[in-house]
């Protein structure tokens, strides 16, 4: 399960990142390619393949990429007019990373959650 991705790469500083955050459980970083004025990656440093991989072992990491996430929107001024946070697991969940993160996006309106079907 030590499958290599590139956030494996990023959390142990082998590929550049414009990094905010890192401790000895998650890594927070910008994301390349941004959909919203501030939009940043939360990670686990151990690789968990997605939320399905998830075990009791990893709630501490878990927990603190919230407490992360808390405080980056404070840092970046955007916990009063609201962010939103994401995760994604696997194929229809369009899962790209095959390592658990969570997008932090806000600094502007995020729009609707998902469009309505017709």
């Amino acid at each position: 399960m030590n499958e290599e991705t590139i956030f494996s790469k990023i959390i142990r500083k082998e590929l550049p990142s414009d990094m905010l955050y890192q401790d000895e459980l998650v890594t927070a970083f910008r994301d390349i390619n941004p959909q919203r004025a501030t939009h940043v990656l939360i990670v686990p440093n151990r690789h968990i393949p997605s939320v399905d991989d998830v075990c009791d072992e990893d709630e501490a990491a878990l927990g603190r990429m919230f407490t992360v996430a808390r405080r980056i929107a404070r840092d970046e001024s955007i916990n009063e007019t609201g962010y939103r946070l994401i995760v994604n697991c696997g194929e229809h969940g369009r899962q790209e990373v095959p390592h658990i993160h969570m997008h932090l996006v806000g600094g502007e309106d995020v729009g609707p959650m998902l469009a309505r079907r017709a």
